[in-house]
């Protein structure tokens, strides 16, 4: 029926229709406005603002300053709040959340103590990267500065150590500053971001209008890479004879891990990781060196020092990765790309910066690539067969034993068992590189673990995380005895939320990783190091609640692992292992890291897997 045919009272009809659809949708809108602008408390803003933005898990611990906060998170059942036992836990926990599953974390804490006890974690988070928000409570505006109870300048502590912090001073301001905590926290190169909260702020009003995108003047993210600098590294390759491809955190923290085996199998370059890049490239590849650095294998150590060509991407050349800087990589051209412009040519100078998002640039750089064809097949031969040799004559392995359960066996039992498949998070020391050398990572974000600062009690907090991120993945904390009692009252948040987290202890009775410096460098004095002293961990573990379990022999390793396993709850594995062991390759402190002390021959040994170089 066309226009014409249509009755004229019909035609009346119908724009009476429409236009009354028209007036219900108007005020419709005014309503939805009206209460965008309805006047809320600045407790009801926070928690507005976190609903925003996605939030589902808050880790927290109450106190007065933040007791208006707690009230209204009972209206707000979407977010999941994690009660711990200490607020360094909460922050741990966010960040292991946030390595996890690549979000932001976001943590509570009260003022003054709670504020300070999660400096650790904020400076944990900042040298690895790591976006979280953290929420901390502040006395009033009219007290700051009067020294009032549980008051604490936490601005001015955590000014060096987070990526950014602000002072909320008024309650009309604090939407606003949440959005952009989460913007700066997840932007360019991740990091912690403070908020302080005083207490007439939470309490007074204003009316919610949460900004969908915010404007932060002189903060600007560089994401693509110039493509003139692009071109420049292709030209490098290019002429390269013995090119080294040596990626950090940021392949992770970009998603680019699937864009840098494609760069590595095109242009056939072998690839080491850092420590907390591990993830980022199959451990299984051929075309992997392993880790590098102080502990870092003898083929990708002798790899960088003999290359022509590095290619550093979303790394810092930290110096536990460099060693003596004079010696690192000394007669090859340097090309770097990172999101971050200020970490460029900061430890060691370089030929080629590429300031952008890792992912970006290298599908800039593969797109190049491609256009060479076959031209890497005759040339990068008789370096992978060098490279290759280098693994052959010093692979990573251990002694085995029928005595004493080795720390290796027990990380290449629990790859084994799961099937290499499970987030791992770890404590720091010997645990740590032997959870490096031994558990073969081929996923991003299964390795969580304190890299910069070596924060001890990180591991359990971050396996919480991480299990409330993946509630039907298998999660491991591998620990040292030191580490795990920095923190071991977070078992109590285990068992109240039953999260089915493993602890798996390397218990040698002492501060391994310092007790291996004492007796490689310090005429065996061992001062302050042993900790022959100590709980019956199985036994610590049920007075928690969890379930504990206790192995002194190698034949006890794997049915112990088993029994874990099968335990729906949290469980801690107490595994009594040869305190004389050691972590091999190491680079004393000083040195290059082609000096590097190497495990004596043996003749039992148990080598990693071993590498096959494409020829």
């Amino acid at each position: 029926m066309f226009k014409q045919d249509l009755d004229p009272s019909a035609l009346t009809d119908c724009r009476k229709t429409i236009l009354s659809s028209e007036k219900r949708l108007s005020h419709r809108s005014s309503i939805v406005r009206e209460a965008e602008m309805k006047k809320l408390t600045g407790a009801q803003i926070v928690w507005e603002s976190l609903v925003r933005e996605g939030v589902k898990f808050i880790f927290g611990f109450p106190g007065g300053a933040v007791i208006n906060l707690y009230d209204e998170l009972m209206n707000y059942p979407q977010i999941k709040h994690i009660l711990v036992r200490h607020e360094q836990g909460a922050i741990h926990a966010a960040d292991g959340y946030a390595r996890s599953t690549g979000k932001t974390g976001v943590c509570l804490v009260t003022s003054g103590p709670g504020a300070t006890n999660v400096v650790t974690g904020v400076t944990t988070a900042f040298m690895d990267s790591i976006p979280i928000v953290i929420l901390t409570g502040q006395v009033a505006t009219n007290q700051i500065g009067n020294d009032a109870f549980q008051e604490a300048d936490i601005i001015g502590i955590t000014r060096t150590c987070s990526k950014h912090n602000y002072l909320v001073k008024n309650t009309t301001d604090l939407a606003g500053t949440i959005r952009e905590a989460f913007q700066i926290a997840s932007t360019g190169r991740p990091g912690p971001v403070l908020v302080d909260l005083p207490k007439d702020v939470i309490t007074g009003e204003s009316p919610f209008n949460y900004p969908a995108k915010v404007q932060l003047r002189g903060y600007t993210t560089v994401t693509n890479g110039h493509p003139g600098q692009v071109k420049l590294a292709i030209r490098e390759i290019l002429k390269a004879k013995r090119p080294v491809i040596y990626a950090g955190g940021g392949i992770i923290n970009s998603g680019g891990h699937k864009e840098l085996a494609e760069l590595a199998e095109i242009a056939r370059i072998p690839v080491t990781l850092t420590l907390l890049g591990l993830g980022g490239f199959p451990a299984n590849h051929p075309l992997f060196l392993g880790m590098l650095g102080m502990h870092g294998t003898y083929a990708a150590n002798m790899a960088i020092t003999n290359c022509d060509l590095l290619i550093a991407i979303g790394s810092r050349f930290d110096d536990r990765v460099t060693g003596k800087v004079e010696a690192f990589a000394p007669s090859a051209r340097i090309i770097h790309i990172d999101i971050d412009p200020s970490s460029i040519s900061k430890n060691l100078t370089v030929d080629v910066p590429i300031v952008g998002d890792a992912k970006n640039v290298l599908s800039r750089m593969i797109e190049r690539l491609k256009e060479h064809g076959d031209f890497w097949k005759a040339t990068r031969g008789p370096w992978l067969k060098e490279v290759g040799r280098f693994a052959e004559e010093h692979p990573v392995h251990y002694e085995l034993s029928d005595d004493v359960i080795k720390p290796q066996f027990v990380i290449e039992q629990i790859h084994q068992l799961t099937k290499g498949q499970a987030i791992i998070a770890t404590e720091v020391g010997q645990n740590q590189m032997w959870t490096a050398q031994f558990y073969q990572f081929t996923q991003p974000r299964t390795l969580l673990s304190s890299g910069g600062l070596g924060t001890m009690g990180y591991g359990l907090p971050a396996a919480i995380g991480a299990q409330l991120a993946f509630p039907d993945r298998i999660v491991f904390d591998i620990a040292g005895e030191g580490s795990f009692q920095m923190n071991v009252q977070e078992l109590a948040t285990a068992v109240q939320y039953q999260l089915p987290v493993k602890v798996a202890i390397l218990n040698n009775q002492s501060l391994g990783m310092v007790r291996q410096w004492q007796e490689l460098f310090f005429d065996k004095r061992y001062s302050e190091t042993s900790l022959a002293s100590q709980p019956d961990f199985a036994k610590l573990a049920e007075a928690y609640g969890a379930a504990g379990l206790r192995a002194d022999h190698p034949e006890e390793v794997v049915p112990c692992l088993e029994k874990a396993l099968s335990i729906q709850g949290p469980v801690v594995i107490d595994f009594h292992v040869d305190p004389e062991e050691k972590v091999f390759p190491m680079v004393p402190a000083g040195h290059g890291i082609d000096q590097m002390i190497l495990a004596k021959p043996r003749k039992r040994i148990r080598k990693v897997v071993p590498l096959t170089f494409p020829s």
